[in-house]
């Protein structure tokens, strides 16, 4: 159990026969009236975000997820495979559970499974891969003053926007947390 006076932000809990993780939290003191705890919880479920205020003496049992290492192994159009390396059993997921968190994870590359008493909720990829550029327009000379940046499209099939400088067939680091280009390999 833990008390909403000591909520910090990533703590998954229990609450109304669903599981929230804390976005944010805030400890306000109002000078009138009793303390209170503000709070931005996402549903682990459905993804959503609500904002709810807390006495900080309310008590909420933590909700145990797991995260496991999986290899993502292909896709069959309608569902998505992976295997456990260590045991090899095979899970397939179909795509409302994976959602587009696999846009920059290639075929046999590693993930996280998390998971709340057996059931998949998310995939974590990895913070950052490394991919191919494989489509993007030349960079036109002479417009580098202001940063510009193109549109191009990786070996996953997903677009990122880099600067004028990369051209197709180059390899680049992409952070999966935003989509943003981090440099060239």
């Amino acid at each position: 159990m833990i008390q909403a006076g000591d909520f910090r932000n990533g703590i998954t809990i229990e609450m109304d026969n669903n599981i929230y993780q804390i976005i944010e939290f805030q400890h306000v003191k109002p000078g009138k009236g009793a303390a209170f705890v503000r709070t931005k919880l996402k549903s682990i479920t459905s993804s959503g975000v609500i904002e709810k205020s807390f006495r900080p003496t309310e008590k909420f049992p933590l909700a145990r997820i797991d995260r496991k290492d999986m290899q993502y192994l292909y896709s069959d159009g309608e569902l998505y495979h992976f295997m456990d390396v260590e045991t090899y059993d095979q899970i397939a997921l179909n795509e409302d559970n994976v959602g587009d968190s696999l846009k920059f994870v290639k075929e046999n590359e590693m993930v996280k499974i998390c998971s709340h008493n057996g059931n998949v909720f998310a995939i974590e990829p990895p913070l950052f891969v490394e991919l191919e550029v494989t489509e993007t327009e030349p960079g036109i000379k002479g417009d580098t003053a202001t940063g510009a940046t193109k549109p191009s499209v990786v070996e996953t099939g997903a677009t990122v926007y880099v600067p004028l400088f990369v051209e197709q067939g180059d390899k680049i680091k992409i952070d999966t947390r935003t989509g943003e280009y981090l440099s060239r390999v």
